[in-house]
């Protein structure tokens, strides 16, 4: 990984070559001392420096790893804990982490399997002598060097005589690797908990699974501590080992010496001659009872969906009955993509992939959209960035347009990332809190902006559309559609068309101008409000009928009259995400009495012939979790733990499931040729996706200036030619270039 322009260039007499990664605690470097020996160097974050007690833990790091010597492990050669940034340099092993190997080609076996377990067995046998726990043995933190693999990062390990670091209420560790008592006593952690995590760690690296896989942190906490691991892909004897070392009591496990006879049993040297082959990573196989199918059916009606679903709020959290008070200081990528040498961090996407061209003069860039403007009203927006949840934003024309709860709509150049223009609000002088600015899109040399105005006593509001000039934010003309807050106001573009509806209003307006084409009333019905879809010139209404029980019910507009035909969508928890081979494609979700984590879940696909009703149901095994998009023709999801999960909308099969080191990301987005699926995380991080392959194609680092996130907050991802332009929740804005997504941006 390239460096930073702000990273050191020597540390303690080494001279800094690149970066290896960087993690919760830290960043790990690739040091050279004079004499061209070469070094981990991993530094502390500048913000747990100041902490005395993070300090404490480090040097306590220090000395323990000083004890330990052994030959599967990496020794410390160098450290400064008493430094403004202190360090601690090891010797550098050149080799993927086991997490990388397994990603790339597939679970071990045969001789690679053994080599790996004995090899633990023996590390851990050594680092136990030392009197130390390692607390978070995973497979991000083993390295896969030539002639065995390694253990390395005790960046939470301690002493096993020091008691007095780990408190009350605080959790250390990665979930999927962590021992119950981890859960429940961290004061009770000893050598069978390391135990505990080498038997999910074998069961990971000889089936590409762990035993307590969930699409939570918090559900896999729950299944340590209730469920029987999940082993069954093991094969048998190795099964009946892992399953002892996966007991809930730590008193049940085996100890270090009995599992390396154990091992060396059930593990044999293949003998001379015996080929081992390395098994290349496919997607995920279909589940039982699935269909596995193609990413999309040819199409029969040749319509596609232009329009992406606004994300839909996550469900309420969790019912883990467990003392989760205080914080979990927890890694929530189980897999290390931040590890010594694990190479799937940023760089060049590789592979068969071929991006569209960048904007002409483009270069990396990153700014704000509270930033000042070069035009308009020129100066930033105080106080802007808490309220970055509110953010709407559209590209078009070679720019970001950007508007939301007290933020003026701002005009983001897509190739320098310059604020070209901030508008004024047509109450000039407005306070900032009484403003809501909500981008409809950029059509036909226009920018549509729903402006919503609060009234001083904050108990009342009038609803504008705004038509603005894109290249100078001048307003072109405005009307208002609504003077009271007791009925919501929703807005779309379909061709020509900008379409409002207010109740069972509907309204038709052209958008040069704003003359009212016509206007239409929806059918009888407690109707509350209409999102409006486009499908191939196509308008769709989805209107929330606030009845008993309350559903969103779909019709066809009639461009020319308004008049309207009702789409038959089945009651229910259904979004729409788009249109597949000229259907419409609809997501259900699980029964609402069956939710318990933050995490929206699936069950079933529907895809609706719009002209004949006709309903097909798919069920989507595993009930996938997350934002949902129809993305380049396959149905993806992105869960809180980084998970993208692909499944074909005509079969419902999964076709594969991607780890990455994503935390809470926003809805996937693809890129213009179908060939790659993005996603973003609230701290700037981004990740590409192979659409075909489940294959991770890189990952960059986070840009953004700090991390907002809740239920309301999702980074988005968007298309400026060939430049995909993310967008945080704080309002970091910047653009990369999916060739090479390590180039450091430039100031906006």
């Amino acid at each position: 990984m390239s460096l930073h322009k702000d990273d050191p260039k020597t540390l303690g007499g080494y001279r800094i070559v690149d970066r290896l990664g960087a993690g919760g605690m830290g960043v790990v470097y690739r040091g050279r001392s004079r004499s061209g020996r070469e070094v981990a160097v991993k530094v502390v974050h500048a913000q747990y420096a100041e902490d005395p007690v993070f300090r404490t833990r480090f040097r306590h790091e220090i000395e323990a790893v000083r004890k330990v010597s052994g030959a599967f492990t990496a020794p410390v050669v160098d450290a400064d804990p008493e430094a403004l940034r202190p360090w601690m340099a090891t010797q550098y092993v050149s080799g993927p982490t086991l997490a990388a190997r397994i990603r790339e080609h597939g679970p071990l076996r045969g001789r690679e399997l053994r080599r790996l377990a004995l090899g633990l067995v023996e590390a851990l046998r050594e680092i136990h002598r030392a009197g130390v726990v390692h607390r978070d043995l995973k497979p991000g933190n083993v390295l896969m060097a030539g002639d065995g693999p390694r253990v390395i990062d005790f960046g939470i390990s301690r002493a096993a005589e020091n008691q007095t670091l780990t408190e009350t209420g605080k959790m250390i560790g990665t979930p999927p690797f962590m021992s119950p008592e981890q859960f429940t006593d961290a004061r009770s952690v000893g050598p069978a908990s390391d135990v505990f995590s080498l038997g999910a760690l074998l069961v990971f690296a000889a089936t590409g699974h762990g035993p307590f896989d969930a699409d939570s942190p918090y559900l896999t906490a729950w299944r340590v501590l209730q469920e029987e691991p999940k082993v069954e892909a093991v094969a048998e004897p190795l099964r009946v080992v892992l399953t002892r070392c996966l007991a809930k009591e730590a008193g049940s496990r085996p100890g270090l010496e009995e599992l390396a006879e154990a091992f060396a049993q059930v593990l044999p040297e293949p003998a001379a001659g015996d080929m081992e082959t390395v098994t290349l990573r496919l997607p995920a196989p279909p589940e039982a009872g699935e269909e596995a199918g193609p990413p999309a059916a040819a199409p029969r009606r040749g319509r596609r969906s232009r329009l992406r679903r606004r994300p839909v709020l996550a469900g309420t959290a969790g019912v883990l009955a467990l003392a989760l008070t205080g914080y979990l200081l927890l890694d929530l990528d189980p897999f290390g993509r931040s590890g010594q040498s694990d190479g799937a961090g940023s760089g060049a996407a590789g592979g068969s992939v071929s991006w569209d061209p960048l904007p002409a003069g483009w270069k990396p860039w990153r700014t704000s959209v509270y930033a000042a403007a070069a035009s308009g009203v020129t100066k930033p927006l105080g106080g802007g960035a808490p309220q970055g949840y509110s953010l709407s934003c559209a590209t078009g024309q070679g720019a970001l347009y950007c508007a939301g709860d007290g933020t003026l709509p701002v005009r983001v150049d897509g190739a320098t990332g310059r604020l070209v223009w901030r508008a004024e609000s047509l109450s000039p002088g407005l306070p900032q809190t009484r403003y809501n600015g909500r981008i409809i899109g950029v059509r036909d040399g226009v920018l549509l902006v729903l402006e919503v105005v609060t009234n001083k006593a904050g108990n009342d509001d009038a609803t504008t559309v705004v038509a603005l000039d894109p290249a100078t934010g001048r307003p072109l003309w405005s009307r208002t559609l609504n003077r009271s807050a007791s009925t919501a106001v929703e807005a779309g573009v379909s061709g020509d068309l900008l379409l409002t509806s207010a109740g069972r209003r509907m309204t038709a307006r052209e958008l040069l101008g704003g003359a009212e084409r016509w206007t239409a009333t929806l059918p009888a019905g407690p109707t509350y409000s209409c999102e409006f879809h486009d499908v191939d010139g196509v308008p769709y209404a989805g209107c929330l009928d606030a009845g008993t029980p309350t559903r969103t019910v779909y019709y066809a507009v009639d461009r020319a009259d308004g008049s309207t035909r009702k789409v038959s969508v089945p009651d229910g928890d259904v979004e729409y995400v788009g249109a597949v081979g000229g259907d419409l494609v609809f997501v259900a979700q699980v029964r609402r009495d069956q939710r318990s984590f933050d995490d929206s879940a699936y069950d079933e696909v529907l895809l609706i012939d719009p002209d004949t009703g006709v309903v097909r149901k798919k069920k989507l095994p595993g009930s996938p979790r997350g934002q949902a998009a129809l993305v380049g023709g396959v149905l993806c999801f992105a869960n809180s733990r980084g998970q993208l999960v692909a499944h074909s909308p005509e079969t419902g099969g999964r076709l594969w499931q991607t780890a990455t080191t994503l935390q809470q990301p926003g809805t996937p987005f693809a890129d213009g040729k179908g060939q790659a699926v993005f996603a973003a995380s609230a701290s700037g991080r981004v990740a590409a996706v192979g659409i075909r392959t489940g294959r991770l194609l890189w990952e960059s680092t986070a840009r953004a200036d700090r991390v907002v996130g809740s239920a309301y907050a999702a980074a988005r991802v968007f298309l400026d030619g060939g430049a995909l332009v993310v967008l945080t929740p704080d309002g970091t804005v910047f653009s990369l270039d999916p060739n090479h997504p390590d180039r450091e941006p430039q100031s906006g």
